[in-house]
């Protein structure tokens, strides 16, 4: 780890600038052309490492990246990122790169381009070292948005890795063993219009429906199993003298156990309207599994601690209640390790930030483990 570390100080100055060349590029989930700038980025300087690229090409979304290094028997290891980001296009203009107090911001600087160029810096250090082994840096492009294009390459190939490493921010100093699952339903009420005062007899209210709808699907919500139901959005109506003819709500579900799933689903196809002269309609699922701690996540932990020891500082281990591209590797079974990436604040905030002494010491970690894991 000493040899490790001294080579990734010596890439720490390249890492900077590439991180805020990375950060001034931007790429809202939505721009494909945003997206694939930054995937360009990120392929020339991967080309400098003798990175192979392998383009897996969107129609609406950006491209998703594959970049293959190594070469050799041992197991491939994957590094998983995304390039899109929250931030949409002309953030940069309030959000400027800065340095400040320790800490740099910017948009996208913690979620997640720091540990897309961290992955780069732990590849050449192995590199400088001859310790290199087949990893594949994959590059998502929609990630923030629910990874519909990049998944099944996600998992494709992940199913070829002995892990998964996810450059996710840190849980403050910790790395995540486990993340809860995530579903989207949208529920929509149609009802019968008619003006308040004159006809009011004659209406059928989709918003008095939905409002009791709204008490049921909040009754999902069980804190002992881990299990959130959150009501997030709601819209209907026209005007106050109208009863409303529609209604619609987006909900948030999110679950520790992936045997949750089903029995959330059920839930919601089992609510039913009380007014007969109102339709209901639902759509979604749990479209992202838990990542549960399972023995071989944990197995990636305790040696991550031990590297950790050994550079003189304590690693600890979180649970979160977001999700990221981590939970379908692990739901495969992939031994998977998350929030690897860079160590900062307020993701998805205007005081995002990582905190630039950490980011050498976590390279160095990240490239301990892509050279220790069986």
């Amino acid at each position: 780890m000493a040899e490790i570390s001294r080579a990734v100080s010596r890439g720490e100055g390249r890492l900077l600038r590439r991180l805020r060349e990375l950060v001034e590029v931007e790429s809202p989930s939505e721009d494909k052309a945003g997206v694939d700038a930054a995937g360009a980025l990120v392929a020339k300087w991967a080309a400098e490492l003798g990175g192979k690229l392998k383009r897996h090409k969107q129609r609406e979304a950006g491209d998703v990246l594959e970049l293959n290094f190594g070469s050799g028997n041992r197991g491939r290891v994957m590094l998983l990122t995304h390039l899109d980001t929250v931030w949409p296009k002309g953030t940069l203009t309030q959000m400027p790169w800065r340095e400040a107090g320790g800490k740099i911001f910017g948009p996208g600087v913690l979620d997640m381009k720091a540990g897309v160029v961290m992955a780069l810096e732990a590849v050449a250090a192995l590199q400088e070292l001859g310790a290199m082994r087949p990893v594949t840096l994959l590059l998502n492009s929609d990630e923030e948005v629910g990874s519909t294009v990049s998944r099944s390459v996600t998992e494709a190939l992940a199913r070829k890795c002995a892990a998964v490493f996810v450059l996710e921010p840190a849980q403050v100093l910790a790395y995540k063993t486990s993340r809860k699952g995530v579903g989207y339903f949208e529920l929509r009420v149609e009802g019968v219009a008619a003006h308040s005062g004159v006809d009011f007899e004659r209406g059928h209210s989709a918003v008095l429906e939905m409002a009791q709808l709204v008490e049921k699907i909040s009754e999902f919500t069980d804190l002992r199993r881990g299990l959130t139901v959150n009501v997030g959005v709601i819209t209907g109506g026209t005007r106050s003298n109208v009863v409303a003819a529609e209604c619609r709500v987006e909900v948030d579900a999110r679950i520790v156990k992936a045997a949750d799933a089903a029995r959330v689903e059920k839930m919601f196809r089992s609510l039913k309207v009380t007014d007969k002269a109102c339709k209901l309609t639902i759509s979604g699922v749990i479209n992202r599994p838990p990542m549960e701690r399972k023995p071989g996540t944990i197995a990636l932990f305790r040696k991550a601690r031990a590297l950790a020891a050994e550079m003189g500082f304590t690693l600890d281990e979180a649970a979160t209640g977001g999700g990221s591209d981590g939970n379908f590797t692990a739901a495969l079974g992939i031994p998977t390790l998350d929030g690897m990436g860079a160590v900062g604040a307020g993701a998805h905030a205007a005081h995002e930030h990582v905190v630039k002494k950490h980011l050498a010491e976590r390279t160095a970690l990240l490239a301990g483990m892509i050279a220790a894991v069986d």
